[in-house]
Order: C-alpha cells, then structure tokens, then sequence
C-alpha cells in the first residue's frame, strides 16, 4: 500500500524538508564508494526498504529520490542493504575511526584497490612479512604498496583501472 509510506515521508519532510529518500532494490544502480562519499553529504535520509516485490510504483515514481543495490542478487528486504550503507557511510563521518587518514589510501578512495596489509609476526609458520616493509625505507615500503595496489586491482577489478584511465584523458 503506498498510503502509510506516503504519510511516513510526508510526516518527516515537514520536520526535515531536506530529507532524501533511498530505496533499496535490486534495480537501482550499484552501491559504490563515490555514492556513499555524497550521501555523508546529506542532511538527512530516509531509508526506505521494501519486503519482497518491493513496495507500489507510485512510492518510487513520487518519493523515492535514489535506488540502490547492493548486487545483482535479490534479498528478502533492504534492511541489509540499508545496514550496509549506514556503515559505509558512518566510516566517512569526522570522528567516527579513530584516526581521519585511516581512509585516504583504502580501497576505491583512489581508482584502485588497497595494498596487502601484514602484522607481527614477521614470520609465521614459514610465511614471512615482504622485507621491505621491515627495512626501513619509508620511499621503497610507499612504491611497494602502490606497486602492489596496482597489482591488486589488475588482477580482481581492472575497471577501476579503466575509469581512472579515462579520468585522465
């Protein structure tokens, strides 16, 4: 029925005019970082997560501001895709990790994905830490983690590659 997300939105609207609808369905277009990058932007969302067929067009053709997915696969609900997207974006909020540089250099901030990370021990049953990230030289350990994001990306999204490409011509 359209009529209570009709008097829902409208309710909320009159308190926060500003307020964005997203729905979440297997239609809409991909959850991606630079979505969740526009979406911290806004002042308020409203989240809108349907149940199996989804809810009434008339929802979508009149309220809805936004669709997304998180795939091409179809859930029960979108309160999993809201939950996903709620995480996304409170990461991007000032305060909310620990240290703000933490997400400069993470996957899909950039074109590419992120580098391989390591811990202590340097060696664990045999599998060693790569020597450069122990030597020392904070020039080469940056060229290997770019070199190895680059590597990274090539093999399992060479898209990403493609639109950072294209950003450049």
């Amino acid at each position: 029925k359209p009529e209570p997300i009709f008097e829902c939105v409208e309710a909320i609207r009159e308190k926060r005019a500003e307020s964005k609808v997203v729905f979440f369905t297997p239609q809409g277009l991909p959850l991606e970082q630079t979505d969740l990058k526009k979406l911290s932007e806004e002042k308020s969302l409203i989240l809108l997560c349907g149940h199996y067929e989804g809810v009434d067009q008339r929802v979508r053709d009149y309220l809805v501001d936004q669709e997304i997915s998180l795939g091409d696969f179809v859930l029960t609900g979108g309160e999993i895709p809201a939950l996903c997207l709620i995480d996304g974006i409170a990461r991007l909020l000032p305060g909310v990790l620990g240290n703000a540089e933490s997400i400069v250099h993470e996957s899909f901030q950039t074109e590419k994905l992120d580098h391989p990370h390591y811990t202590r021990p340097k060696n664990y049953r045999g599998y060693s830490v790569p020597e450069v990230l122990i030597s020392g030289d904070h020039g080469k350990v940056e060229e290997w983690r770019h070199s190895e994001a680059l590597k990274n990306t090539e093999r399992r999204k060479k898209l990403l590659l493609q639109k950072e490409a294209k950003k450049g011509q």
